[in-house]
């Protein structure tokens, strides 16, 4: 879709026309959208006042469309956004087109990795994005339209839509996904204050990461037993990570929550443990998956079969947040691998 095309349409054309047109011009996720009328951008463009509606936020491959914010404005709308939620989608899109992220080759990759948005900070009780039970599945809006609002504008504005999106499967993601960490549920430093932010100021964290893997412990309260657990499912033979590392993603449930906490164990131990756990050995590893690298661990020796590779390069690698509700399972999400890391950008 180029600027002309992309510019917000009249009042009135009907709606399913408008869903037809959209659709057949492949501009759509393949959901039915919100006509993006001059009226709606305009209110939309409202929820960042003091901006250039031309003002160029981010290039986006592979297609190197501009993305101004008069253009994610139009996308935002389309995806179902209230004008407060656009902050967040243009912090998204800040993120993901950090040169760290390798935007150019996660567009076209055959992976089924999509861009997972994190959210922290005061604006998740604001915009209430769920950070609680449910928080990967349907019934926020918040979650829902950032998460689709960025969707669309990687297929829009980078031209990444089925004819080029080469994902061998995809995954739901691909649709929308956005959550927030549950800081008021969680004894430890949330993600952003980790990463070198306030407590107070709002961010987001964008990793590409495949769909969630449940693990689930109800038996083992012992914190050293539930990291075993963790570990047999985050290390698999398959799983990108184990071969090129990067950062995954661990969300840890509440009842794993207490258990740990009560064990006197903070973040930097959880990470510790399943950096010396979640393992494979060398003789394993090496002619099965993926080519090795771009951040595959120095450390392994590969003329030992019995050396162990891990599946993050550094303990503090694994990215690790608490969300959900109430029960013994906790979420794991491998990523691409370290060809593509976590960016993390305050929203303005």
């Amino acid at each position: 879709m180029n600027s002309t095309q992309m510019s917000a349409i009249g009042n009135d054309a009907s709606y399913d026309a408008i869903n037809d047109y959209f659709y057949e011009q492949g501009w759509t996720d393949g959901l039915p959208i919100v006509p993006p009328t001059e009226a709606r951008v305009a209110a939309m463009l409202a929820g960042m006042p003091g901006r250039d509606a031309v003002e160029l936020i981010g290039v986006v491959p592979p297609k190197m469309g501009r993305a101004t914010l008069r253009q994610i404005a139009v996308n935002a709308v389309m995806a179902g956004c209230k004008p407060e939620y656009l902050r967040v989608v243009v912090a998204a899109l800040q993120a993901v087109s950090d040169p760290a992220y390798g935007l150019a080759h996660r567009q076209t990759s055959t992976h089924a990795g999509a861009p997972l948005i994190i959210v922290n900070g005061p604006i998740v009780q604001q915009l209430r994005i769920n950070c609680g039970r449910g928080l990967f599945g349907p019934g926020w809006r918040a979650n829902a339209t950032i998460g689709r609002a960025l969707r669309l504008v990687l297929v829009n504005i980078g031209g990444a839509g089925p004819a080029v999106d080469a994902s061998q499967t995809g995954h739901p993601g691909k649709y929308t996904y956005c959550i927030a960490e549950y800081e008021a549920a969680s004894p430890w430093q949330p993600l952003h204050v980790e990463r070198g932010f306030r407590r107070d100021q709002n961010v987001v964290t964008v990793v590409n990461a495949e769909a969630p893997h449940s693990m689930t412990e109800n038996i083992q309260t012992d914190a050293m037993e539930i990291m075993r657990t963790f570990a047999s499912s985050m290390a698999t033979l398959g799983v990108n990570n184990l071969y090129s590392q990067g950062h995954p993603v661990l969300v840890l449930g509440l009842e794993h929550v207490q258990h740990l906490h009560a064990a006197g164990w903070n973040k930097r131990d959880i990470k510790q443990a399943l950096f010396d756990l979640a393992r494979q050995p060398w003789g394993l590893v090496k002619n099965r998956g993926k080519s090795k690298g771009p951040r595959f661990p120095e450390f392994v020796d590969k003329s030992d079969d019995n050396s162990m590779v891990p599946i993050v390069n550094a303990a503090e690698d694994l990215i690790l947040i608490v969300g959900g509700g109430a029960g013994g399972k906790s979420m794991f999400l491998p990523t691409a691998g370290g060809q593509s890391l976590s960016v993390s950008k305050i929203i303005e």
